[in-house]
C-alpha cells in the first residue's frame, strides 16, 4: 500500500486509505490533496459502508499477512482474514462500489509437485492463513453481477523496496542478511517459491482497475514471475552482493519446518489481459541494496516495523 498509493496519486486518482494503521501512517504522502486517510477496522462493516460511498473502486489488501502471523492470535487472524470478509463485500456493494479487487495469495496451493500450478489446481492449504484466503475467494464471486464487478488475484511472494518495508519475505530477508552480515541462513532450500516484484504487483492492480468488466468479472488470476528454490534465490543474492560490495557472503543451510513448495503458472492473465510481469528477483535485490546504501532503511534487524509478527506483538493488536 505505501508504494501503491503514490503510484495511483501520480495517475490522478482520488484515494481513500482505510486502515487500522498498525504500522503507522508515516509512510504515506499525507500532504497530498487527493489523499484521505481514515483510521478504521475492516471488521466494522458499517464504517466500511460509510467510507465507500462516492467511491468507484474497492481494493482489498487488508489481512494479517503471511503464514507465521498466525503464531500471534488465531482469533485475531480468523476475524480479520475470514469472518469479516463477506460483510465487507456486502458493505461495499451496498455503498455503490462498481468494482471490487481482492488480493488472495499463491500460497493457497500449499505443496504441489506439479510443474505448472494453474488457477484450477486443488487448494491444499498448510496454514490457516492460506486456508482462509482460499475460503474468501468464492465469498466475493457469489455476490458479483453486471453492476458489481470483481476479480481475485493470487500474487506470488512479493519482493523489492517499499516505504513501509517488509523484511520478513524470502528475497528481502536474504538480501538484508547478506548485505549487513555477509551471511545467509537458508532454511531447507529446495522449496519452490514464486516471486513477484512489488512494482509489478502494483501495475497488475492498475490493470484490474482499467480492464473491461467482461474480461475480469468473477475471474481468478495467478500473478507471478520467477519460480525459484529458496537456495537459488540465496545464490542470486550472494552473487549480486559479492559483486556490488566486493565481499564474501557465506550461505549456511539448515533444516526447516516450512514445507510450502509450488510452481505457479501465470499464463491465464497473459491470455486474458495480455499481461506479463517484467521485473526480476535481481531487480528487487538491487532496489534493496540501493535502499541500504542510501540509508532509506535503518535498524533493519531491531526495528519491529519491518516484521509483521513482531510489530503486531509489540502493539498487542486485537
Amino acid at each position: 500500500g505505501s508504494r501503491m498509493v503514490p503510484f495511483f496519486l501520480e495517475k490522478g486518482y482520488n484515494i481513500t486509505v482505510y486502515d487500522t494503521l498498525y504500522f503507522t501512517k508515516n509512510f504515506l504522502p499525507l500532504d497530498h490533496k487527493n489523499l484521505n486517510v481514515i483510521t478504521g477496522d475492516i471488521r466494522d462493516d458499517q464504517k466500511i459502508l460509510d467510507c465507500s460511498i462516492n467511491h468507484d473502486i474497492f481494493i482489498n489488501l487488508a489481512c494479517i499477512s503471511n503464514d507465521t502471523s498466525f503464531a500471534l492470535d488465531e482469533k485475531l487472524s480468523t476475524s480479520i482474514n475470514l469472518e469479516c470478509f463477506e460483510p465487507m463485500v456486502l458493505a461495499a456493494k451496498k455503498a455503490g462500489i462498481k468494482r471490487f479487487i481482492t488480493a488472495s495469495t499463491s500460497s493457497v496451493y500449499g505443496v504441489s509437485d506439479k510443474k505448472d500450478v494453474k488457477e484450477d489446481h486443488p487448494l491444499v492449504p498448510l496454514t490457516l492463513y492460506n486456508k482462509y484466503k482460499g475460503l474468501t475467494e468464492p465469498l466475493l464471486i457469489k455476490h458479483l453481477d453486471d453492476d458489481f464487478t470483481g476479480v481475485v488475484f493470487r500474487p506470488a511472494t512479493v519482493c523489492g523496496f517499499s516505504p513501509r518495508q517488509r523484511l520478513d519475505l524470502t528475497v528481502n530477508i536474504l538480501t538484508n542478511h547478506a548485505y549487513h552480515n555477509n551471511k545467509i541462513i537458508v532454511y531447507g532450500g529446495n522449496q519452490l517459491r514464486p516471486n513477484l516484484h512489488i512494482q509489478d504487483y502494483i501495475e497488475v492492480v492498475d490493470l484490474f482497475i482499467n480492464s473491461p468488466a467482461q474480461k475480469i468479472n468473477k475471474q481468478v488470476f495467478n500473478v507471478g514471475y520467477q519460480n525459484l528454490t529458496v537456495l537459488e534465490i540465496a545464490n542470486k543474492v550472494k552473487k549480486i552482493i559479492e559483486e556490488k560490495n566486493k565481499t564474501n557472503v557465506q550461505i549456511e543451510i539448515t533444516e526447516s519446518d516450512d514445507n510450502r513448495s509450488y510452481h505457479i503458472n501465470s499464463d491465464k492473465i497473459f491470455d486474458h489481459l495480455g499481461y506479463k510481469p517484467k521485473r526480476t528477483v535481481e531487480d528487487a535485490i538491487l532496489e534493496l541494496i540501493d535502499a541500504f546504501d542510501n540509508n532509506k532503511l535503518a535498524n533493519t534487524f531491531d526495528d519491529n516495523i519491518y516484521y509483521n509478527v513482531k510489530r503486531l506483538q509489540e502493539i498487542s493488536a486485537k
